[in-house]
């Protein structure tokens, strides 16, 4: 009897020992393993955001209660390959990169509407009414604009090319023209994204450019010739 029970004490012994090794083999796994995840994320560089709007320079004090021209900048369509807040960028006609580290603060349409926004708004004295009820019978002029390209050539250019469309909504007129423009970027990603602003600055002047012809037409100046694209 003292014999069996003596076995049967030894059994659990090394049972326990055994649940002990698997239990502490366990807990060391997941100390490296905590540890590896850890020196990873300390390794890892920070990302870096950027932004389309905003103004390089304070805007020019100017009385908001009596705008000259009402403006409804639409949600702007942008490539599928590019609408992530991750940049992309062309490394050769066939391939692109994308840069996890490097983002945009929202996505790429959001921007672009923002910063085209923001530069018509400064150009033609005017308040984008897109969110805001606006007048009954005041002249509003709604821009829409489908991004075809945004591409971004590290070292190169950036390019922007804009199919842009102008309505008044007091009687439906419409122009619809395209940008195309061109940048040079002789820098890395702080150069892109500045040329990628001069760009918009150049489709938001072609866009302010259409709203005053159409406006000048709409209001009956016979002055002004018949409706065109401005030039590039």
């Amino acid at each position: 009897m003292s014999r069996r029970l003596f076995h049967y004490l030894g059994r659990g012994k090394a049972v326990g020992a055994r649940r002990s090794l698997a239990a502490l083999t366990a807990l060391t796994r997941y100390t490296v393993y905590a540890g590896l995840a850890a020196l990873s994320a300390c390794s890892s560089p920070p990302s870096r955001f950027y932004t389309l709007a905003g103004n390089d320079s304070p805007a020019a004090t100017r009385n908001a209660a009596t705008p000259a021209l009402m403006i409804e900048v639409a949600p702007v369509d942008v490539p599928a390959q590019i609408a992530r807040t991750a940049f992309v960028v062309q490394t050769g006609a066939n391939r692109v990169d994308v840069l996890e580290q490097t983002r945009w603060a929202s996505l790429p349409s959001d921007q672009i509407r923002q910063a085209l926004s923001q530069n018509l708004a400064q150009r033609l004295d005017a308040i984008d009414v897109s969110r805001s009820p606006h007048p009954v019978g005041a002249p509003v002029y709604r821009v829409n604009v489908s991004v075809q390209r945004f591409e971004s050539w590290p070292g190169s250019h950036a390019l922007i090319d804009a199919v842009w469309s102008v309505r008044a909504l007091s009687d439906q007129a419409v122009l619809t023209c395209r940008s195309v423009v061109v940048e040079p970027v002789s820098g890395g990603n702080d150069a892109l994204v500045a040329a990628h602003r001069q760009a918009l600055q150049q489709v938001a002047a072609n866009l302010a450019a259409g709203i005053q012809a159409l406006d000048a037409t709409t209001r009956g100046n016979r002055s002004v010739p018949g409706l065109s694209c401005p030039a590039q």
